[in-house]
């Protein structure tokens, strides 16, 4: 055993980090307990809990605003740019209620090529003097910051990620507004985590409360916005983060409710609950859509390395990518600027298929350049319009072949809505609550889960990293992909650890001990031994390295060198307890006792026996065998 520091421990950290169940222990072992130095099980979660979540109710409230400001933002600089006024937005003629104010009605003829440019120009500028982390669709760089940074985003990014967004999209680029305020309000709470006394993993919750905050603030999708944390951003499903992630996302659809009403964001008419035949159609408009979206995503990072290439300082890229979205939106007007009012029109089927071809082809070309060129502008709303277009294209046109499937147009476009991005971001159960959120129809969730599924398994099967994660991938930064329950917290220390255990007693001398150790017997080769008193009570652990160290006199007794108490577990903690505890002790292995009497030797555990835990995980994962077998039994011996 290798000895420990001297290093103060937070025993409250290990006794509440990671444990799954409660462990009611005896009053009368507490202190035993404690003299041992062993981490007691705790409940789900901890008193702090309730700072958290009371920080996370404040964020939705500040979020929803904040929110709030961004959009009547974008619409200011929409309405000057585009029209010469800002009387839409403000004043006593001003559009009332949730509205994102489109640019397609200007009629600024081919001078409209040039306005994205100017917000594509300020975006560079403030990416270059501000902080380049404002490029980029936010989400990503939000992942980055928590999994290589313990969720600490830079402070001036609260005020420059919005801000340079309000103008690359009021301008006119084809851009959703959602990523932007999704970013901002993270850092928003991860500003609060810098500026307060908390953990790392608090701090990642008050992060992620702040990201959902602002998207239900937007879409008025709590669930959506609690499920795209979880996907996203947390890595993990626990009560402590879920808790204030849920409370954010609820009060900041509160103050949108309060503000705006409780429409949805996505007016859809009501449709019949599909048959059959539609319901299979559906689940194969998600696996082409799915089958675009990985296209999708590779073009949008093959434009980005074109970039790359150009010979142009970086600041100059967000500029020509916005001389595309400029051009494109001369040709078709619809595909600048947020474009919320389109996802409208499909999913109310009001657009033709020539309408559909034209626009979700251009909005492609703009939406793809453009953020490719790393500007600031989300990718939500864009992928709707594109994924919606196709979906409702593939769905038209098996009404034209299959009329007797029974296809409707508004349901393939909000299939194919969702399932692109369920396929670019592998974020299944978003799309599909999100799709449902905003829409209210009850007839379209079976399609929704089935065609984002069949998205789903297509992405997997053909894209290692997501829309969401290939960039950050490119730098070196492993995303989590699976969220698995732990296998550690599911195995007890009593089945792992080693019970055959060679102890020595506190009365025995180093001399003693030095004779027996060098007769180089199996049981002499182990690196620590638990030492026990005269009534068999574990009272310490001596290494190898302590007993032959010259400097102890061979006269002393074994019970003269123990200077700390047992480092010890119950056989009933499980082995991600162990393994915490091993960590903030800096020790190497573990006493185990009996749960019922603290002071009895049960056995060893250590670092070995819990990587060795593992081969039971690996053999379920890997092993193909047979448990039943078909086929004729065996006539049994002597029968005819």
């Amino acid at each position: 055993m290798t000895p420990a520091t001297d290093t103060p421990v937070e025993h409250t950290d290990v006794r509440t980090v990671g444990s799954t169940d409660a462990l009611p222990i005896a009053p009368a072992l507490g202190l035993s307990l404690d003299a041992a130095r062993m981490p007691r099980k705790s409940t789900l979660v901890t008193r702090r809990i309730l700072l958290i979540s009371v920080l996370a109710v404040i964020l939705g409230v500040v979020a929803a605003y904040v929110a709030q400001l961004l959009m009547l933002t974008i619409n200011l600089i929409t309405d000057l740019c585009f029209y010469g006024r800002v009387s839409d937005v403000i004043g006593p003629h001003a559009r009332t209620g949730s509205f994102v104010l489109s640019p397609a009605d200007n009629q600024l003829g081919a001078w409209v090529i040039l306005i994205p440019v100017v917000g594509g120009l300020l975006a560079g500028v403030m990416a270059r003097w501000g902080s380049r982390a404002i490029q980029g669709h936010g989400i990503p760089e939000a992942m980055e910051q928590i999994l290589t940074n313990e969720s600490n985003i830079p402070a001036r990014i609260t005020w420059l990620k919005p801000l340079s967004s309000a103008f690359a999209i009021g301008t006119g680029g084809p851009f959703g507004a959602e990523g932007p305020i999704i970013s901002t309000g993270g850092a928003m709470g991860s500003l609060i985590g810098q500026l307060l006394r908390v953990t790392a993993n608090e701090r990642k919750v008050l992060l992620a409360a702040g990201a959902a905050a602002g998207m239900a603030a937007v879409f008025g999708a709590p669930v959506a916005s609690l499920v795209l944390a979880v996907e996203l951003l947390l890595f993990e499903l626990r009560p402590r983060s879920l808790i204030p992630v849920a409370l954010a996302a609820v009060t900041a659809v509160g103050v949108r409710y309060a503000t705006y009403g409780a429409a949805p964001v996505f007016p859809m008419p009501d449709v019949l609950q599909p048959g059959g035949w539609a319901l299979i159609s559906f689940v194969l408009i998600g696996g082409l859509v799915g089958y675009a979206s990985v296209w999708v995503t590779k073009a949008v990072y093959g434009v980005e390395d074109m970039f790359e290439k150009l010979p142009v300082h970086w600041m100059w890229w967000p500029a020509l990518g916005a001389l595309v979205a400029g051009f494109v939106g001369w040709i078709e007007p619809r595909t600048l600027g947020v474009g919320y009012d389109n996802i409208d029109a499909l999913v109310q089927g009001h657009f033709g298929l020539t309408m559909l071809l034209i626009f979700g082809a251009l909005k492609f070309v703009s939406w793809v350049i453009a953020l490719g060129s790393g500007t600031s502008g989300g990718t939500l709303a864009p992928l709707f319009m594109i994924g919606g277009s196709l979906g409702a294209v593939i769905g038209i046109g098996i009404n034209h072949f299959l009329p007797g499937f029974g296809i409707d147009p508004r349901i393939a476009a909000l299939v194919g809505m969702a399932a692109i991005f369920a396929g670019s971001s592998r974020a299944l159960l978003t799309a599909v609550v999100f799709a449902f959120e905003t829409t209210r129809q009850p007839a379209s969730l079976l399609p929704l889960l089935g065609g984002c599924t069949a998205a789903y398994l297509i992405s997997a099967l053909l894209m290692r990293n997501t829309i969401m994660t290939e960039k950050i991938a490119r730098r070196g930064v492993k995303v989590p992909s699976e969220y698995a329950a732990d296998y550690l917290e599911q195995v007890s220390v009593g089945t792992a650890c080693s019970r055959n255990v060679t102890t020595l007693r506190t009365t025995q001398t180093l001399a003693e001990v030095r004779r027996w150790l060098a007769d180089e017997a199996s049981h002499t080769q182990h690196q620590g031994y638990p030492v026990v008193d005269e009534q068999g009570r574990v009272q310490g652990v001596l290494t190898r390295r302590s007993l032959l160290d010259p400097q102890w006199h061979y006269t002393l007794a074994l019970g003269e060198l123990l200077t700390r108490p047992p480092i010890a577990v119950t056989e009933d903690h499980s082995l991600r307890e162990a393994a915490d505890h091993m960590v903030a002790e800096s020790v190497g292995r573990l006493v185990v006792v009996s749960k019922n009497d603290p002071h009895r030797l049960v056995g060893i555990i250590t670092r070995g026996d819990i990587l060795a835990a593992h081969a039971r995980r690996l053999r379920e994962a890997r092993f193909k065998g047979r448990h039943i077998k078909l086929g004729k039994s065996e006539k049994p011996a002597g029968a005819a």
